[in-house]
């Protein structure tokens, strides 16, 4: 892959995924901590449970998977029906999640996009390259900020603007 399309791969995913952050911090400033855990029912997931999965995935795949820091995820607790954190500590971990994983991605070498890596080993992705985790990882959070965007939408009653203005 040559350097400009790499570095715009790189540059490009950097900011797709603090553009979804930041749509994320729009729903969270107007959720309150019982809408956060809010959950229709066990088969569902809570604002607070969307956010520490979203760390754990980002912080498997991008911190320890590209930037080979230890993985450190546990991926059963950020499911559970009653999450051992508050909404703003999974935001805390969200937050820091992300900025790890920017710093990582900006970093990125472009000759390092085709190395084979091996981020989660007990899962059905293996051996990608880092090419493909890093667009998993974006992918991934973009998803999940849709959730969050249309579980803030429920709970709120209300738009949230995010997008070109619409006429009412």
């Amino acid at each position: 892959m040559s350097g400009g399309i790499a570095e715009n791969f790189l540059s490009f995913s950097v900011a797709r995924m603090r553009a979804s952050q930041g749509d994320i911090h729009r729903c969270l400033e107007r959720l309150s901590e019982e809408q956060m855990a809010y959950r229709g029912g066990d088969h569902e997931n809570s604002v607070t449970n969307l956010l520490l999965h979203l760390a754990g995935n980002i912080r498997q795949w991008a911190v320890h998977g590209v930037g080979g820091q230890p993985d450190v995820r546990r991926r059963e607790e950020e499911f559970v029906l009653d999450p051992h954190c508050s909404g703003a500590e999974a935001r805390a971990r969200f937050d820091a999640a992300v900025e790890e994983a920017a710093a990582i991605i900006a970093a990125c070498p472009p000759s390092f996009l085709s190395a084979v890596i091996d981020p989660q080993p007990s899962g059905k992705m293996r051996n990608p390259t880092v090419l493909e985790a890093i667009y998993r990882v974006v992918g991934h959070l973009d998803h999940h900020a849709g959730q969050i965007i249309l579980l803030t939408k429920q709970l709120t009653r209300g738009d949230l603007d995010l997008s070109i203005p619409r006429p009412r």
